[in-house]
């Protein structure tokens, strides 16, 4: 299931346990990336590679930069 979530839902479920991948580019995460964030860029998410670095019995929230 995907939907958008504000900043304060995001906070909430990262406290609740879910796990937070941001999709940024090396340098972009590495001078703002979010606390506890998990780096996985955009085009390196597949479905291995997912399964390499996140718990599958733990939502995940992703998210990438968007200057809109």
């Amino acid at each position: 299931m995907f939907q958008n979530a504000r900043r304060d839902q995001v906070r909430r479920l990262v406290d609740e346990g879910t796990q937070l991948v941001e999709v940024l580019e090396r340098r972009q995460f590495d001078l703002a990336h979010l606390p506890g964030a998990i780096h996985i860029p955009a085009w390196e998410l597949t479905p291995a590679r997912a399964g390499a670095e996140l718990d599958r019995d733990r939502p995940v929230v992703v998210y990438c930069f968007d200057n809109l």
